[in-house]
């Protein structure tokens, strides 16, 4: 595996961050090479320092080989001759920034700066004439030092290898290029520039001077017959072809569950309280379990999964280390022992989201790069998935990853008593921007079972090739209720559309409205429907949204195809058609900030109104939560009344009322304002 970067893309943390893993496992096919041309895009990496050097020291330290290819061979007699050692030191002691000037300086300025101010070192090169010491190379251009610096890294055993070659950014360009701090966004080149160019790379005879005289350069193509031809073509062959594409080969092809892990879930919980992030590691068990699919899943854990209760996975399915287990733990007396082995199927990454994301993004990617597919169930703080590692989740997508990310402990109020930084009310904004995410919100257990289900089959076909280039981003929650049975109405395809009817409000009442919850908001909206019917004659239908996003996609696709096809039948988005049959306001409540469910706003053919948890998470219990947000019951209750209210089939006066029965205080500060409460 070789992985080739720059020496200013090292200061990404991202970058050298999870460097020490790859020393500790041993992992000897492992080669990176650094292009360590000094420059950022601005300008020096480490002007007042040394890259390198820096390098070698991190590198080092985290376990690695490190192989250096700083001078070309002509310094080689430079070197030997250098018998005390001042041609070395003043390399060691020369900081990057002055390198860099060299580079772009002439023989003569070299011999003065560099060599001349010690007159051992000026009498070491007496016998070079400036334009030889200019024309001194770095590491990184010599071709023999190179091929010999990546000949042995390939024979390293035990370690992984890092080149660091030293090279001129902008080399064989021209002195207008080389070594220049703007030398990034210089986008044309002069005909004299290409002269030079030209002259460097010895194309005299092939580019006559002429072809350069309208400012436009022509293509150069060597000889159908050259070397060089030949191999690139040889090389293109042996890549699969002229172009680059994607083949995806089913070298191992996935098989479908011998067994249906899913029927226990649809089944709901018999009366015990549970929670979907119960369900969702029941439902892994069992897949894990399978005899054809189990050894395909991967489950990956950030160092929480006793917080997720996925540590009864332990003992059973064994945590991956390298060489295996070297200490007994120290619970291991117990069934959730922390047991480690080389054959391992969990993925402990520790404290590192993003090294947990990068390694469900290699098991997302296997079935095109091995032809081997994995299915990855990366779990983890819902708060610490999209908003911590957002720019990796969308690489995923670029990647065409295919897997599960399962955002755990989520929802602003459900993880009661962790503050802001832990409460979760926004990663489905979030994941809202990923093209390829598909974002689902459920409910109860027989929603999840029906995701997963609907996932696996979408993503993992017999032929790989055949499969959805998406992922599944699912929240599941820590609050434990009963789970019901799933609705004999209710089918697969209904809960994966991302919206159905969950309950028909009571037969009889003067006037109707419908609640829409998503997630554990199902608690408050089922309270709501009974005190609405019981207090105001209110008969209110419960809809489960399960995804606004497969909603707002299903609108916008059924909009274009209109928009192109005026002639044609129009389509109707399916939250739409499917709330369009009842009577009265539609009010939506979430654990998610109200732009979650206003994503759909437009479609809804009555009235709209959205009840959600915009603003800073607090540290409290579930109830003091979710009155202080305005999403538990009794404000669902006032915010359907008011809804009726708008249309003239509710009094303000009732409106009132029901503000004081449920103890509402009016003037409570906005939970969405920044300082809600600061003062209290």
């Amino acid at each position: 595996v070789w992985c080739f970067l720059g020496d200013g893309e090292t200061d990404e943390p991202e970058t050298l961050g999870a460097i020490s893993l790859a020393g500790r496992s041993g992992l000897d096919n492992l080669i990176w090479v650094v292009n360590c041309n000094l420059q950022r895009l601005d300008g020096p990496v480490r002007g007042n320092g040394k890259i390198i050097q820096e390098l070698e020291g991190v590198f080092r330290g985290a376990g690695w080989n490190v192989i250096k290819v700083i001078w070309g061979s002509k310094w080689d007699e430079l070197l030997q001759r250098d018998v005390d050692g001042v041609l070395v030191n003043k390399m060691n002691s020369t900081v990057d920034g002055e390198y860099q000037r060299y580079a772009t300086e002439s023989g003569a300025y070299i011999r003065e700066h560099f060599f001349g101010p010690d007159p051992r070192l000026r009498k070491l090169v007496e016998h070079l004439s400036d334009d030889e010491l200019r024309d001194l190379p770095r590491g990184g251009h010599d071709y023999q030092k190179l091929y010999a610096a990546f000949k042995a890294a390939t024979e390293v055993t035990g370690q992984p290898t890092v080149i660091l070659a030293k090279t001129i950014k902008g080399w064989t360009l021209g002195r207008g290029f080389e070594g220049r701090n703007a030398t990034h966004q210089i986008k044309k080149m002069t005909k004299d520039q290409l002269l030079e160019l030209r002259a460097r790379l010895h194309l005299e005879d092939e580019i006559p001077e002429e072809s350069l005289e309208d400012g436009i350069p022509p293509y150069y193509r060597p000889d159908p017959d050259s070397t060089e031809l030949r191999y690139m073509l040889e090389r293109r062959k042996a890549l699969d072809g002229p172009l680059p594409h994607r083949v995806v080969r089913d070298r191992r092809p996935i098989a479908r569950p011998a067994a249906d892990p899913f029927i226990e879930l649809a089944k709901g919980s018999s009366g015990r309280a549970v929670s979907t992030t119960m369900a969702f590691t029941a439902l892994l068990r069992d897949l894990m379990r399978d005899r054809d699919m189990g050894a395909r899943v991967v489950p990956i854990v950030p160092d929480e999964a006793r917080t997720f209760g996925m540590d009864s996975l332990f003992r059973e399915f064994r945590i991956y280390a390298p060489f295996g287990q070297l200490y007994e733990p120290v619970d291991h007396e117990l069934l959730l022992s922390y047991t480690e082995s080389a054959d391992g199927q969990i993925l402990e990454e520790g404290i590192t989201e993003a090294g947990a994301t990068a390694s469900w993004i290699a098991a997302a990617t296997s079935y095109a790069n091995t032809g081997v597919p994995m299915v990855p169930f990366y779990t983890f703080y819902s708060m610490f998935g999209f908003q911590r590692v957002g720019d990796l989740l969308w690489a995923a997508a670029d990647a065409r990853a295919r897997g599960f990310l399962m955002g755990a402990t989520a929802g602003r109020t459900t993880l009661l008593g962790e503050g802001l930084q832990h409460q979760d009310g926004h990663s489905h904004v979030l994941a809202s921007t990923v093209p390829a995410c598909e974002a689902y919100d459920p409910a109860f257990a027989y929603e999840l079972a029906a995701i997963v289900r609907h996932g696996l089959a979408r993503m993992y076909p017999e032929r790989a090739a055949d499969g959805d280039d998406v992922y599944y981003y699912i929240t599941i929650y820590n609050e434990n209720y009963e789970q019901p049975p799933r609705p004999d109405h209710v089918t697969d395809d209904d809960i994966v559309g991302g919206l159905y009817r969950w309950d028909a409000g009571p037969e009889g009442g003067s006037r109707r409205a419908t609640i829409v919850f998503s997630g554990p908001a199902h608690a408050a909206a089922r309270e709501a429907q009974a005190l609405l019917a019981e207090h105001h004659d209110v008969a209110v239908d419960l809809w489960s949204a399960t995804s606004y996003k497969r909603l707002r996609a299903d609108a916008l696709a059924a909009e274009r195809h209109n928009r192109l096809h005026p002639d044609g039948e129009r389509r109707v988005p399916l939250v739409t058609s499917r709330l369009g049959a009842g009577e009265g306001p539609v009010v939506a409540v979430t654990d998610w900030m109200t732009a979650v469910p206003d994503q759909v706003t437009r479609w809804v053919p009555r009235p709209y109104h959205v009840l959600g948890t915009d603003g800073f998470g607090r540290s409290d219990t579930r109830e003091a939560l979710r009155r202080f947000f305005e999403v538990d019951a009794g404000h669902l209750v006032v915010a359907v009344l008011d809804a009726l209210a708008r249309e003239g089939k509710a009094s303000p006066g009732e409106v009132a009322d029901a503000i004081a029965r449920h103890g509402i205080d009016p003037d409570s500060p906005d939970p969405a304002h920044p300082d809600a409460g600061a003062h209290d």
